[in-house]
């Protein structure tokens, strides 16, 4: 990787953050722009720019993430409604190349919205 992401100079230390969730392999946050009243952001440790850019050997850490998602829910209290997100690709919204999940809650979404 040629340049450092927000998201590895949270990880380094360099960059305060938010952090409401930490573990060995990954972390949440509070968004600074959020779209929902919770709006969450969990972060692999590793860094892997984007969805399709996993491989085989990261599947243990994607199943890890999408099941700390759960946990992370349940602490913030959104565990009963929220939506999970992630964009791959700057075409979809993506800003920073650093995989990250979205957890949105405490918004009413529409069935055929993002609610973005």
């Amino acid at each position: 990787m040629s340049e450092e992401t927000l998201f590895t100079k949270i990880i380094n230390g360099d960059i305060p953050a938010d952090i409401v969730y930490e573990d060995e392999h990954c972390f949440a946050i509070k968004d600074i722009a959020p779209k929902a009243p919770t709006h969450l952001l969990v972060i692999p440790k590793k860094p892997i720019p984007k969805l399709v850019d996993a491989s085989a050997e990261d599947k243990v850490l994607l199943g890890h993430m999408m099941l700390m998602v759960g946990e992370i829910a349940k602490k913030a209290g959104v565990d009963e409604a929220f939506r999970v997100i992630i964009n791959n690709g700057e075409g979809v919204g993506q800003t920073v190349f650093h995989l990250h999940l979205h957890i949105l809650g405490n918004k009413k979404f529409s069935e055929d919205s993002l609610g973005f």
